[in-house]
């Protein structure tokens, strides 16, 4: 399985922490929060991975490179100008194989990837979206 992971964010609410890196690489205790959903994506067996990429591209291209260093192959896909988040997955669907995930890059989370995934093939679906109710 592939993922395509969200990393074109600019953070502007998040400045002045992102005025010389894009949002995915704010540091969350000690490493950047695309470095977290990088060990998430690990540890639920996806190892290939699209990056799209828009602000500040090469910061997260020049820190993760292909990929190796932290167990994956990376490959990207740099927005000229931003597409939004239904643009920048449109964009790969040249290059994506069957079913894939898509994660934001800067979304801390624990969430079971494993079961997301059985669930959304035991039920055959077309699109499985998860979503947390935040009161």
């Amino acid at each position: 399985m592939q993922a395509v992971v969200m990393a074109g964010g600019e953070g502007s609410r998040l400045r002045p922490l992102t005025i010389n890196r894009p949002k995915p690489m704010v540091p969350i205790v000690d490493k950047p929060c695309l470095g977290h959903i990088f060990e998430l994506l690990k540890r639920h067996g996806i190892e290939d991975s699209f990056v799209t990429l828009q602000y500040l591209a090469s910061v997260i291209q020049d820190s993760y490179g292909d990929g190796g260093g932290v167990g994956m192959r990376l490959r990207y896909s740099v927005e000229e100008t931003p597409l939004g988040t239904g643009g920048s997955v449109r964009q790969l669907a040249d290059d994506l194989d069957g079913t894939f995930l898509v994660i934001s890059g800067d979304a801390l989370t624990d969430i079971d990837l494993s079961k997301v995934i059985a669930f959304h093939r035991e039920r055959k679906a077309a699109v499985t979206l998860t979503l947390v109710h935040v009161p």
